[in-house]
């Protein structure tokens, strides 16, 4: 088991993206996860979820919901200190927090489209770790077809009746409060017909199943949903009825920004970890990195890494310029998980059988990884979205 997070290797062309002071906060947030985190990988993956004291340990060092308004709670910082959160927790090699989707999908959903009331409610409790929440989409059934949600919610009176179930939800076992993706109103409007509701998990009716038992990323709080003729009241609604496919697809191009940070971070700690181990592993005499077939595959992978760090690093650019397209996006998703992959297969064959070894880190990070070309929209949807754009 690592006692301390991995150092990429530079890459060959220089990064400009960061000054001092985000290097300053990339530290802090180093040190957390050798402190906090790597410790506790095993009692996370046992439990299969983190402690519920480590959100109020991230949020009293300021890591949650940084880029929020300082007046909800948050640093008011770019998007650039999510990405430093999200590179470390990669190099830490950490698939259990459920950090950035709480801070940079919940969070945003809120301050862009809450009222004031909202953010005030919920933003500064969610900064300090008080709250922790969740975004509930996926139901059984639909995958990534939100147009086909089945839950409900049926405006009765000042309250909204909820029913329903949602599945796979990130943070879900230990949130206080979740936002639900529901079809309202009457008839068949497809994706006019849905509804984002903020929902407190001490609302009768709303229960939770138990942890999923996943292949990878164990120790990350995923579950079911439930709702039961669940009642909110109607202030509880985000933005407008019939608004939420419009909210929803506005947010997910940052989502899957999120996805390709976390796998470009992990394709760079696999590569760094397996120079170390074919520094260090002999056979036939000599270290197996002195052979030309371990040169080159090492070459090939360094190669491809940072031609997509390039791209990664541009799509970043335009992020902070908020001119970001959907479909560039969608190719940096779909582009840097499918390179992860084949990145930490390479990587686990350099490692011979002990890359099959659980406590070798190149062994977690290739069963945590594949979720990646699935959730935050299917690879195969990323394409659908870019070829529309041809």
């Amino acid at each position: 088991m690592q006692s301390s997070a991995i150092r990429p290797i530079p890459n060959m062309l220089p990064r400009n993206l960061f000054n001092e002071e985000h290097e300053a906060f990339r530290e802090t947030v180093r040190k957390f996860y050798e402190k906090e985190v790597i410790p506790n990988t095993e009692k996370y993956e046992q439990q299969q979820h983190v402690d519920r004291d480590l959100w109020n340990k991230a949020g009293a060092l300021g890591l949650l919901c940084t880029t929020m308004p300082e007046e909800y709670g948050g640093s008011g910082v770019d998007r650039l200190y999510s990405m430093i959160l999200i590179e470390e927790q990669a190099y830490a090699g950490d698939s259990a927090t459920g950090f950035s989707l709480h801070s940079d999908i919940v969070a945003n959903y809120i301050n862009n489209f809450g009222n004031e009331e909202q953010k005030q409610k919920w933003l500064p409790k969610m900064a300090t770790g008080e709250t922790v929440t969740a975004i509930a989409m996926t139901e059984p059934g639909t995958g990534s077809d939100l147009q086909a949600v089945r839950t409900t919610a049926v405006l009765d009176g000042d309250e909204y009746v909820i029913n329903g179930s949602k599945i796979f939800i990130t943070n879900g076992y230990l949130c206080d409060m979740a936002i639900v993706v529901c079809k309202t109103g009457s008839g068949d409007k497809g994706s006019a017909n849905l509804s984002l509701l903020i929902v407190e998990a001490d609302r009768v009716g709303f229960s939770k199943g138990k942890p999923l038992n996943k292949v990878g990323m164990k120790g990350q709080d995923t579950c079911e949903l439930f709702f039961d003729d669940v009642r909110v009241p109607k202030e509880n609604l985000l933005g407008m009825e019939g608004m939420g496919f419009i909210m929803l697809m506005k947010e997910l191009a940052w989502e899957r920004m999120l996805v390709a940070i976390i796998c470009q971070g992990g394709a760079e700690a696999s590569l760094a970890h397996t120079i170390q181990y074919t520094k260090d592993r002999k056979a036939f005499g000599k270290p197996i990195g002195a052979f030309q077939n371990t040169r080159f595959k090492l070459a090939e992978m360094r190669t491809e890494i940072d031609i997509c760090r390039a791209y990664l690093d541009r799509c970043m650019e335009l992020q902070i310029e908020g001119t970001l397209g959907v479909d560039a996006a969608a190719a940096a998703k779909y582009k840097l998980s499918d390179m992860f992959s084949k990145v930490v297969d390479e990587c686990v064959q350099l490692h011979g059988g002990y890359g099959y070894m659980l406590e070798y880190p190149i062994a977690r990070a290739y069963i945590d990884n594949r979720a990646n070309r699935i959730y935050a929209g299917t690879n195969e949807i990323m394409k659908e979205l870019i070829s529309r754009s041809l």
